[in-house]
């Protein structure tokens, strides 16, 4: 168990710097702690679920023409949720074929809209 903590932490760590709030999934500020500590999954979920977060952070990087600051990517017992704006139609579906084809992730839900 010891081994498993530091790279649960470490995986929390990335997946906070790719989503913007690292404190709240690192458990500083009292916010995050809670949140953690609260959650009805099992630290393997969470941890498979951050991986999974911060591996579509990781492809929104590499690829062209999808602004990483402009989605939300949250993941929840292997379902993506993905929130925002984009400006075609083009790169919305670009980013849920991206996200689907990630390992683990079961399904989708896009509540992406298109900026004006």
């Amino acid at each position: 168990m010891k081994k498993f903590l530091p790279l649960l932490f470490f995986v929390f760590i990335q997946a906070g710097f790719l989503q913007g709030c690292a404190v709240a999934l690192v458990g500083g500020a009292g916010a995050g702690g809670y949140y953690v500590g609260k959650d009805e999954r099992d630290a393997a979920t969470i941890l498979n679920d951050a991986s999974i977060t911060a591996s579509i952070n990781s492809k929104f990087l590499t690829t062209k023409g999808i602004r990483t600051f402009d989605i939300n990517v949250d993941t929840y017992d292997g379902v993506v949720y993905l929130t925002g704006e984009v400006p075609t139609t083009a790169i919305k579906n670009k980013i849920i074929i991206l996200c689907k084809k990630t390992k683990d992730v079961k399904n989708v839900v896009s509540k992406l809209t298109l900026k004006n």
